[in-house]
């Protein structure tokens, strides 16, 4: 079915203008009260605009203090604009921002004609003692940017090439199907399992080790596999070679799910496989149930698991099964294997009930 994709862009459109607003005889304007000296009337993007100066602050309890403000002077109008009122250091020339009013509305019959609108006060004591007053000299500078109609361009076709999504997983994966070129036999329960060194060490800090480690067995062409069933081992090199769990073949359905995880989450410790570690944790936190939660917490605590253990300590804990989970086989199992697991979950259900 033929389709067709067009595109357009936005593109905003502004103009800024900067104004200097240099206080000469600083000292001589003080005892003003609440009154303010206004700038010079500057433009930007057709608007006229005015810095207001308050030597003793803008309110009656602002005597200690100095303030400055932009103010929109063109009647009648409504701008969107930003403004940066800045400071500037007399030795070096440079200046600093003391108040950023970002992209809003300026309206000329209200009070929001005026940047900042609440006051922006500076106590003269810090003022006095900067840089930035020297030789009774004041500089405040203010960077005001209009911003105009966005220009939106003409729609016109969209040309792409449309780049397809990697597939080498896919073709790892076919290497570990087919065989070729691998190089290390694996021997599990006398089951016979081939592999490549190069990915094994590649995707395993334990397999590198082994392989091209200052203690390797680079010319062994058979490894046997202690205390690992064959399908566990299976899963492992499929992960390695594909970053992918083995599809719904029966080793991951219904009850033997859970079963299958555990096992292939101490594989994935064994062999330093973190993501692998981090996704059985995944399935075993979403999986969580009466009759399994003491036995996933004692392969946590047994395998390092930290995020594992608190979900299995919150389920107990804040779910109110902890009289339904010390009937089963595997709260049994720990306590027999884990004790320290026990003591955690007592501690946790304490502290909730004195919440």
């Amino acid at each position: 079915m033929p389709t067709s994709k067009t595109v357009s862009t936005c593109t905003p459109d502004l103009e800024e203008g900067t104004h200097v607003f240099e206080i000469l005889g600083y000292s001589k304007h003080r005892g003003m009260g609440n009154k303010f000296i206004r700038s010079g009337t500057f433009s930007v993007a057709g608007h006229d605009w005015t810095i207001l100066f308050y030597p003793d602050g803008s309110r009656t309890d602002d005597l200690d203090y100095i303030s400055v403000y932009l103010e929109l002077m063109s009647q009648g109008s409504k701008v969107r604009a930003s403004c940066d009122l800045r400071l500037v250091d007399q030795s070096t020339g440079l200046s600093s921002s003391v108040h950023r009013t970002g992209p809003r509305m300026f309206n000329s019959s209200d009070d929001s004609k005026y940047a900042p609108q609440t006051r922006l006060s500076k106590k003269r004591s810090e003022l006095e003692s900067s840089a930035y007053l020297q030789d009774d000299r004041l500089t405040i500078e203010c960077i005001v940017t209009v911003f105009k109609e966005p220009y939106v361009s003409k729609t016109e076709f969209f040309s792409e090439i449309e780049v397809p999504q990697s597939d080498i997983m896919e073709h790892l994966g076919k290497l570990l199907e087919e065989k070729e070129g691998a190089d290390v036999t694996f021997s599990v329960e006398g089951e016979t399992v081939v592999a490549h060194k190069i990915v094994l060490a590649m995707r395993s800090p334990v397999f590198k080790a082994e392989f091209f480690g200052p203690m390797r067995e680079a010319r062994a062409q058979q490894v046997t596999i202690e205390d690992m069933q064959p399908a566990v081992f299976r899963a492992l090199l499929h992960f390695i070679y594909t970053d992918s769990l083995p599809g719904t073949d029966g080793i991951w359905g219904a009850a033997a799910d859970n079963e299958m995880i555990r096992h292939l989450l101490v594989a994935a410790d064994r062999y330093a496989v973190d993501r692998l570690k981090v996704i059985c944790q995944s399935i075993l936190c979403r999986n969580l149930d009466v009759e399994t939660v003491a036995t996933t917490m004692a392969l946590a605590y047994q395998h390092n698991c930290d995020r594992l253990k608190d979900v299995c300590l919150e389920f107990i804990t804040r779910s109110n099964v902890m009289d339904a989970v010390v009937a089963t086989q595997g709260y049994k199992n720990l306590k027999a294997t884990c004790p320290s697991a026990l003591v955690d979950a007592f501690e946790k259900t304490s502290m909730f009930r004195k919440t």
